[in-house]
């Protein structure tokens, strides 16, 4: 291992005396970031790119894992991009290259792809994890960034993903050289979406938690208010007498409807306020049909909820509320921007 550098306690207060950053070098920061990441995409070579995306898609069209595996920084990545194609709905894990060889290595199947994700080729741990892997029948993939590393001799295909320079002022943290391997698994990882023709229903069903499966499964009629919890008056009915109405079911409006329940507009809190500013006293003589806006945004039940959310934000000003009605205007219930966002949209 060598003998590490002493750290005394003179070089540790020097290093943290008065640390400062200014704009001028946070940017020159970005700006060097920007060019090494466009040295990568200038230099990819992709007829070796279109080969590895096509084995990983014919892998997971057979069924067969596709393993990823890496050490350090790289072994995180590796371990985000299983995670990725996990949510496609392909089969994929990561390997551990030190548990591996300690019993893991029983999870590789004849025909399973495993990719080292390495920037030099020369990790120890992957080193002596490929020649097992090949043993057990998978094919093996070397993703890396130093050209004739010893990996490209161990796996039976070669991904160079070119790297510049890392960002580090020493070129030792790997910061650069994770970013590229993050945007490389992840931009194929959207080519085998689009190849296997991933369908939103589909995606969303990967995702039923949280907002991305929310916004893509939850529906109007899933989150919408109904039955006894709708603030209704006819539009024949005074302001005044409706006040209860208005307040109690936490809507901030009154839904106005026929005998027949098809909406005829609708009286909010604020509709309320401006009425009584104007017309004073003459409020009591009022009916909620002579205010009320007769035309309201609607949405339909089958709509998505965050179309609704959407609709609710569109000019020419937002709403708190849509009336929910079917193809006859028939009322059938109400979503609020409330119940939208506790719903975690």
């Amino acid at each position: 291992m060598g003998s590490l550098p002493q750290i005394t306690a003179d070089t540790q207060q020097h290093h943290h005396q008065n640390p400062q950053i200014n704009e001028q070098t946070l940017t020159n920061f970005f700006k060097s970031q920007q060019t090494h990441l466009n040295f990568f995409f200038n230099n990819l070579n992709f007829p070796q790119t279109l080969k590895f995306t096509q084995t990983l898609l014919a892998a997971s069209l057979a069924g067969t894992t596709i393993f990823f595996t890496g050490v350090g920084k790289s072994g995180f990545v590796a371990n985000k991009l299983s995670q990725t194609l996990i949510s496609l709905g392909i089969r994929s894990a990561f390997l551990s290259p030190v548990d591996a060889l300690h019993g893991d290595i029983g999870v590789l199947g004849c025909d399973d792809v495993v990719v080292f994700l390495s920037k030099s080729g020369n990790t120890e741990e992957l080193i002596r994890l490929a020649p097992c892997a090949k043993a057990k029948g998978a094919y093996l993939i070397a993703v890396t960034s130093i050209e004739n590393n010893s990996l490209m001799g161990l796996c039976d295909m070669n991904v160079n993903l070119p790297l510049e320079r890392e960002l580090c002022p020493f070129d030792l943290a790997p910061v650069t050289s994770t970013a590229i391997q993050m945007v490389f698994g992840d931009t194929v990882a959207i080519a085998l979406m689009g190849a296997r023709n991933l369908t939103r229903e589909e995606y969303a069903a990967n995702h039923p938690a949280g907002r991305i499966g929310k916004s893509l499964i939850f529906k109007v009629k899933d989150v919408m208010k109904r039955g006894e919890e709708l603030p209704l008056c006819g539009e024949g009915d005074l302001i005044m007498d409706q006040l209860c109405e208005l307040t109690s079911k936490g809507c901030g409006c009154l839904l106005v409807i026929d005998k027949s329940h098809h909406l005829i507009g609708t009286f909010t809190d604020g509709d309320l306020r401006r009425t009584l500013k104007a017309s004073g006293e003459g409020i009591f003589k009022l009916s909620v049909g002579e205010m009320c806006n007769r035309n309201p945004r609607t949405i339909g039940p089958e709509s998505m909820a965050v179309d609704a959310m959407q609709k609710m934000e569109s000019p020419p000003s937002p709403v708190q509320f849509l009336p929910v009605v079917n193809e006859a205007n028939v009322l059938i219930g109400i979503v609020t921007l409330h119940g939208l966002v506790s719903a975690g949209l």
